[in-house]
């Protein structure tokens, strides 16, 4: 019989090597870490609304030090929907500078209005974005998906829970999307599909052809609850290692990207303690 994996068994893993983290003191850039990522079994990233009160260089800087190498920009540090073309390409340059790759976005929002669509295609394309994350409006789909064509842009469409009344689950967004084109697919908020009462690692499965995206976070929030009460990984309501598993038995090639939302204290701290977790939690998987 297999002993279930408690929260201080993962962190004890994630501290005996599979994790070294140097944990910020302050807002000074800490020097950045190796990357790894090849010897990981998941693609981990992080969205950046994780740190959304730190200025780019900042996010970077935690990033880096985090030892990941997958980003996905949220609109404070680049606004996909109204900055201009050279400002998203310099952004682009600079993370790749940084030896990041731009993965994903914040939820870029899609209306039914061809100037406004185009604009956020080009600028993602010209940032290098492989999937833009997004909210199109439902009239909007067959605008969507003709850009998505025009583009071969990659776009994974993102759930957030029962106060969401356009995409509540990815039931919801499967529905939406599996008549158009392949390019448009799922993100799915591993939170938010929780707190409308779903099970998170049964949707991964469930809709696993068309996940291009994953959010990874953890709640104490209860099924039904209309707002989120976010907390580390592992300290919450979630099952996070039926997820893992989940992703590994289905060889999810995404990224999954931690979304670190509680305000409380310092988010470098609560999201260097969400990926240790997760790492103690893989090395334990294998």
């Amino acid at each position: 019989m297999t002993t279930p994996l408690t929260r201080r068994d993962a962190l004890k893993t994630a501290a005996l090597g599979v994790f070294a983290l140097p944990l910020f003191t302050s807002r000074a850039a800490a020097p950045a870490a190796p990357a790894t990522t090849s010897a990981e079994p998941l693609r981990l990233g992080v969205a950046s609304y994780s740190l959304r009160n730190l200025p780019l260089d900042e996010a970077i800087a935690t990033v880096k030090t985090l030892r990941i190498s997958n980003i996905a920009l949220f609109r404070a540090h680049c606004n996909w929907e109204a900055a201009s073309v050279d400002e998203c390409r310099a952004v682009g340059e600079k993370l790749k500078a940084a030896g990041l790759a731009l993965t994903g976005s914040g939820v870029v929002n899609l209306t039914n209005d061809e100037a406004k669509c185009r604009k956020a295609f080009e600028n993602v394309r010209a940032a290098g974005m492989a999937t833009m994350v997004c909210k199109p409006d439902l009239a909007a789909l067959p605008l969507v998906e003709k850009l998505a064509k025009e583009f071969d842009q990659k776009l994974a469409i993102h759930n957030h829970g029962p106060e969401d009344k356009v995409y509540p689950t990815p039931e919801v967004i499967w529905h939406a999307v599996k008549n158009l084109d392949a390019r448009i697919g799922l993100c799915i908020d591993v939170g938010h599909t929780a707190r409308f009462g779903d099970d998170a690692a049964t949707a991964l499965k469930k809709y696993a052809a068309r996940l291009y995206d994953v959010h990874l976070k953890d709640s104490i929030a209860v099924p039904g609850a209309m707002k989120d009460v976010p907390v580390e990984v592992g300290a919450g309501r979630l099952d996070i290692r039926a997820m893992l598993r989940t992703l590994l038995e289905i060889k999810y090639q995404g990224v999954v990207a931690f979304e670190y939302e509680k305000v409380a204290g310092n988010p470098v701290t609560g999201l260097a303690e969400s990926v240790g977790y997760v790492r103690g939690m893989l090395a334990a998987l294998k």
